[in-house]
């Protein structure tokens, strides 16, 4: 019995190795033997794939920009683009994600791959006409840069669900209106992107306040848009 146990054991062994020893040696030559399923959340990585996280699907909108025109996520078909809540009213941190989110523009200005989705929050004043003499105050420019405006219900949807970036009334505060600060990132394909942090750990929105978080969405734009 102890023979046919070891001569058991010996073939289990021999099967291993001819079918998984040279799947192991491969492995190690393309320098893959530490890689598991569980950093590929983003689905197979290739070489021409850059290293940013796919979130989810952005959600759907269908809003109207600053020319009296509809803008929905076909707008931005096959083009990377950033997304932003804010108020033209705003006292506080909306002048800054302005001035930010024009560097932003500035850095891919010839490339017509590349838009902004600014939607505000506060529709009841943010007509198209004043959102048109708001970009024009703030110098924003860029064909694919879309100061939206719509039906506030939905555009708070949009934001606290679709997104997850808070917004919210508050008549308590200067503005009435509170928000993030942060930016959402999507690619050509209508995804929700971001990097990592240190643990493998999706950050998925970027700093509009600061400049470490610009200078991270605009990096991370260049390597969408050479997907």
């Amino acid at each position: 019995m102890k023979n046919k146990s070891y001569i058991g054991t010996a073939f289990i062994i021999l099967v291993f190795g001819i079918y998984f020893l040279p799947k192991i040696i491969d492995r190690i030559k393309n320098n893959d033997v530490v890689k598991g399923d569980r950093l590929n959340i983003e689905g197979t990585s290739t070489s021409n794939k850059s290293d940013l996280m796919t979130i989810g699907k952005a959600p759907l909108f269908s809003l109207t920009n600053q020319e009296n025109e509809v803008i929905s996520n076909e707008s931005y078909k096959g083009k990377v683009y950033v997304v932003e809540f804010f108020f033209s009213t705003c006292p506080t941190i909306c002048p800054i994600m302005n001035k930010n989110m024009k560097l932003v523009q500035e850095a891919f200005a010839s490339n017509s791959n590349f838009g902004i989705a600014s939607i505000t929050i506060n529709p009841e004043n943010d007509t198209p006409e004043v959102l048109k003499k708001h970009s024009e105050l703030i110098e924003a420019k860029g064909v694919n840069w879309h100061f939206l405006t719509g039906d506030k219900a939905k555009i708070f949807e949009i934001s606290n669900k679709g997104f997850n970036l808070f917004a919210g009334e508050n008549k308590k505060i200067n503005g009435g209106f509170e928000h993030s600060g942060l930016f959402a990132l999507i690619d050509k394909n209508g995804d929700i992107r971001c990097r990592k942090d240190e643990f493998g750990n999706p950050i998925i929105y970027y700093d509009g306040l600061e400049q470490k978080g610009i200078t991270e969405i605009k990096q991370d734009i260049t390597k969408l848009l050479a997907e």
